[in-house]
C-alpha cells in the first residue's frame, strides 16, 4: 500500500486525499492543532499534527511516503517560504518520499503582456506573493535533487469550483476593469486540479514544471460576467483602468497589470489528463449544481 502526506488538506487537498483514498493508497493528513485533527475530512485518513511555523511541532509519521503533496500557502510577507523549508527540514533519511508534488502559481511568470506561455518561459516574479512561490519551487526542487526524489512543480492560476465564485463581490457591485481593458487570466475547477495532481505523483514520465490550466483563457472581466450571467446576478459596473487604480485595493491591482495565457500542452501530453471541464460554462455549470 503506498502512504501519501498530505500538507495542506483544504480546499484542494481534500479533494486529492478523496481520490488516492480510494486508489487504495493509505492518506495522511497535516493538521495545524489536535482541534483540527477532530475534523479530519475522511475517518479513513491517519492525522499527525504539527505548525508549519513551529517546526519542532512537526512529527512525521515513521513510515516512508511515497508521495507528499504540498498544498499549504506560503507565509503572507516576505519573498521566501519558511514553510517549505521547515517541513523539507524535518525528514531524516528513512523518511524521503519518492515523488513530491508542489502546488505554486502561474504568478511566477510576472506581466507577460497577453502572450502565450509554457513551462520554457524564465520566471519574472513582480509580486511578493510570486516571489514566495518561486522560492518554495526552487527549495522544493533542490531538496528532490539532492535525495534523489521526484520533484513535479504545477504552476496553477485562479482555481474555481463549488463555494469559489465570486459571489459576494458581485452582489456589493464592486466595478471590474471596461471588457477592452481587462487583462487575459487563466483558471482550472477545482475537481480538473485534483485530478492533475494525482496525475503528475503517479505518471511515470511525470516530472519538472507543468502548467495547469483548462487552456481556455479569458479577460477577468468577461470572467466575472459570465459568473454574474449564470448565477443570475446584476452585471457588475465597468470602469476604466485608470479610474480602477484609485478604486480597487492593492490585491486587486496586482492581478488587473499582469496579463498572460498559459499553454497547458506540457501538462495534457505528460499527464495524460483529460478534462472535464475543459472550457468556462461547463465548469460554472458544475459549480453551481454542486
Amino acid at each position: 500500500m503506498e502512504t501519501v502526506i498530505i500538507i495542506g488538506c483544504g480546499y484542494v487537498g481534500r479533494r486529492v486525499a478523496a481520490l488516492e483514498y480510494a486508489r487504495g493508497s493509505r492518506v495522511v493528513c497535516l493538521a495545524r492543532s489536535a482541534r483540527a485533527a477532530e475534523d479530519s475530512p475522511h475517518a479513513g485518513y491517519q492525522v499527525f499534527t504539527g505548525d508549519l511555523d513551529r517546526p519542532e511541532t512537526l512529527a512525521l509519521p515513521a513510515t516512508q511516503a511515497t508521495v507528499v503533496y504540498y498544498f499549504a500557502p506560503p507565509p503572507s510577507a516576505g519573498s521566501a517560504d519558511p514553510r517549505v523549508t521547515a517541513l523539507l527540514g524535518r525528514f531524516d533519511d528513512n523518511q524521503t518520499p519518492d515523488r513530491l508534488v508542489y502546488i505554486s502559481t502561474s504568478g511566477v511568470y510576472g506581466n507577460c503582456n497577453g502572450a502565450w506561455v509554457d513551462e520554457t518561459r524564465t520566471p519574472n516574479p513582480q509580486s511578493d506573493r510570486a516571489l514566495r512561490r518561486l522560492s518554495a519551487e526552487q527549495s522544493v526542487q533542490e531538496w528532490c535533487a539532492e535525495r534523489g526524489s521526484r520533484a513535479v512543480i504545477l504552476r496553477v492560476p485562479g482555481i474555481y469550483g463549488p463555494g469559489r465564485l465570486p459571489v459576494e463581490r458581485l452582489k456589493l457591485g464592486v466595478p471590474v476593469v471596461r471588457l477592452e481593458e481587462s487583462p487575459f487570466s487563466n483558471r482550472i475547477h477545482v475537481d480538473d486540479l485534483a485530478a492533475v495532481c494525482v496525475a503528475a505523483a503517479h505518471r511515470p514520465q511525470a516530472r519538472g514544471i507543468y502548467n495547469v490550466s483548462d487552456g481556455q483563457p479569458t479577460t477577468m472581466t468577461d470572467y466575472f460576467l459570465r459568473v454574474a450571467e449564470t448565477l443570475g446576478l446584476p452585471s457588475p459596473p465597468e470602469i476604466s483602468m485608470a479610474e480602477a487604480r484609485s478604486r480597487l485595493n492593492a490585491g486587486m491591482l496586482s492581478f488587473l497589470e499582469e496579463s498572460r495565457r498559459l499553454d497547458n500542452g506540457k501538462m495534457l501530453r505528460e499527464l495524460g489528463v483529460e478534462l472535464r471541464y475543459g472550457d468556462l460554462a461547463s465548469g460554472l455549470a458544475a459549480s453551481i449544481g454542486a
